[in-house]
């Protein structure tokens, strides 16, 4: 399906499955920006919003609630995109404000969040630099749980990108994403079968499609 299909499934779900506050706050807070950060820096990386959640209601360090733009939400992942806009807002907070909002973000890494914010003029003028950033935090958050002395740099994309999609990975995947042959994409998830970071997801004689390996461990959600 298309962007503009996709994202009406994706948010339609999310409007039925909240009732209260928690739907007023998605109608309310989910507009322009959120809507441009999905259509011109997600969806050209992943091409789906699984595992993400709009207006997502998370614990306040003063025993309230807060609503996050964007939660990325996998076991061992957690990360919250923030998309702020530039406003005579800014100008108007009180240094306490200032503060307030700077101690609610340390709460969420202190809380195991990674917190990535962009401003709107970055999603809406440098779309490109903003999917760079979000690519480097995918990648990071497999690279750091992985020894990494026995793979190439071609067999540590290819994991990259496994984590990115957050299912099963295709050779065309790793033909498109690493630019080359259908040949080569397949002899490198084979490697990594055979370095068990990788498994066959589906087929039999004919591997069609592989996912993770049990064995690899991130870091256990709280």
């Amino acid at each position: 399906m298309s962007f503009e299909e996709e994202y009406h499934v994706f948010l339609n779900l999310h409007v039925q499955a909240r009732t209260g506050e928690k739907l007023r706050r998605l109608k309310e807070g989910h507009n322009t920006a959120e809507m441009l950060f999905l259509k011109q820096v997600w969806w050209p990386l992943f091409s789906h919003f699984d595992y993400l959640h709009p207006e997502y209601e998370v614990d306040d360090f003063k025993d309230g609630k807060r609503y996050l733009d964007f939660a990325y939400i996998r076991p061992g992942i957690r990360i919250c995109f923030e998309i702020d806009g530039y406003g005579p807002h800014l100008k108007n907070i009180s240094r306490w404000q200032f503060a307030d909002n700077l101690e609610r973000q340390n709460q969420l890494v202190i809380d195991g969040w990674t917190v990535i914010r962009f401003s709107y003029d970055q999603v809406k003028e440098r779309p490109r630099r903003c999917q760079q950033i979000v690519q480097q935090v995918f990648g990071q958050r497999l690279g750091d749980k992985l020894d990494y002395t026995s793979l190439t740099y071609y067999e540590k994309e290819v994991l990259r990108l496994a984590v990115r999609k957050g299912g099963a990975i295709f050779p065309k995947d790793v033909e498109t994403y690493l630019k080359v042959s259908d040949k080569t994409a397949r002899k490198l998830l084979a490697q990594l079968v055979e370095k068990k970071m990788l498994m066959p997801a589906s087929g039999t004689k004919r591997v069609r499609s592989y996912q993770l390996g049990n064995h690899i461990k991130l870091p256990i959600e709280k």
